[in-house]
C-alpha cells in the first residue's frame, strides 16, 4: 500500500520538482499540501503570493490545502507552535511522514527532522543532494513554468523579480547565485507543468520592496 505523505508546499519550483519525484516513485500518496500563510497579508509567507493563487495551485494539483496562519515578522517560537498544531492534526489521521523540497541546506534538514521527531514523525526529501544545475535543466525539460516572485537584492538584481524562468533567466544569473535559489536568492511561483491538471492564470502586477526584498505581485485572472 502507498504510504501517506503530508507535503510542505511553498508554491515554488523546488516544491513542484519534489512533488513530481514523489509521483514518479508511485509508492506514496500525497494527502494534503501544507503551506504557511502570513495572516495579515493573506499571502504565502516569504514568497508573497496571494492566497487565492495558492488555492488555485492546490485545485489544479487535485489536492486539499491546509494553510498554517502565522503573523508578520513571525518569531520562531510562534512558527513552531503553529506548525506543531497543524502537524499534530495530520498525525492523528495516521500520517507520519512529511515531504519537503529542500536540496542541500544541511542545517535546515536537521531542524526539520528534529522538530518532526518530537512528534513521532519523519521527514522525506525527494530531491535531496540533486545537482541544482541539473534540476534547473530538468525543470525546463519537463515543461514546468514558473515566475520569480521574490528576489534578494543583496545578491540578485531586482529586475529578476517578475521574470519567467526560461533558459535566459538561468543564463543571466550571476556567478555565486545558486541556479535553484537554494540559498534564498530568489523564490518562485509555479503556474504550469506535469503535476498540474491545468495552468494557473495570472497577470504580473507591480514590483515593490518590502522588508529588504523585492517582490512582483501576481494578480489572479
Amino acid at each position: 500500500m502507498p504510504e501517506d505523505i503530508l507535503f510542505c508546499w511553498s508554491g515554488g519550483k523546488d516544491s513542484a520538482m519534489a512533488l513530481h519525484a514523489l509521483q514518479l516513485a508511485q509508492n506514496h500518496r500525497i494527502t494534503t499540501l501544507l503551506t504557511t500563510v502570513t495572516e495579515e497579508y493573506d499571502r504565502i509567507s516569504m514568497h508573497g503570493v496571494r492566497r487565492v493563487l495558492l488555492e488555485r495551485q492546490a485545485e489544479s494539483l487535485g489536492l486539499p490545502l491546509h494553510a498554517v496562519l502565522i503573523p508578520p515578522h513571525c518569531i520562531n517560537a510562534t512558527y513552531e507552535a503553529r506548525m506543531r498544531e497543524a502537524l499534530s492534526e495530520h498525525l492523528a489521521r495516521g500520517v507520519r511522514r512529511v515531504a519537503f523540497g529542500d536540496i542541500f541546506l544541511e542545517d535546515l534538514r536537521v531542524y526539520r527532522e528534529r522538530n518532526l521527531a518530537q512528534l513521532g514523525m519523519a521527514a522525506l526529501f525527494p530531491i535531496w543532494k540533486r545537482d541544482t544545475r541539473e534540476l534547473a535543466r530538468d525543470f525546463l525539460r519537463l515543461g514546468f513554468r514558473a515566475i520569480a516572485v521574490c528576489v534578494d537584492p543583496r545578491v540578485l538584481d531586482p529586475s529578476f523579480a517578475g521574470r519567467v524562468l526560461d533558459q535566459s533567466f538561468f543564463d543571466d544569473l550571476p556567478p555565486g547565485v545558486d541556479p535553484c535559489g537554494e540559498n534564498g536568492e530568489f523564490h518562485t511561483f509555479v503556474f504550469d507543468g506535469p503535476v498540474f491538471h491545468a495552468p494557473i492564470h495570472f497577470l504580473a502586477g507591480e514590483r515593490v520592496t518590502r522588508d529588504g526584498f523585492c517582490f512582483c505581485d501576481l494578480l489572479p485572472e
